[in-house]
């Protein structure tokens, strides 16, 4: 297929994802890079209570 074809479907809000190959898709800039950074206590835990906050509500 075509871009411009392409284009026209999804622009049409057609399913455009069939002609897509989801296997070799990729997101540049998304790569993690491992950082090391110093919090003070009061900061931990309150990054610690928002995580368990988080947790119960993606647990319903």
């Amino acid at each position: 297929m075509r871009t411009e074809e392409f284009d026209k479907k999804f622009d049409n809000g057609e399913d455009a994802s069939k002609h897509l190959e989801f296997s070799k898709a990729r997101r540049p800039g998304r790569e993690p890079k491992r950082v090391n950074v110093d919090f003070s206590v009061w900061m931990i835990q309150s990054l610690d209570r928002e995580a368990k906050h988080l947790v119960l509500l993606f647990n319903r």
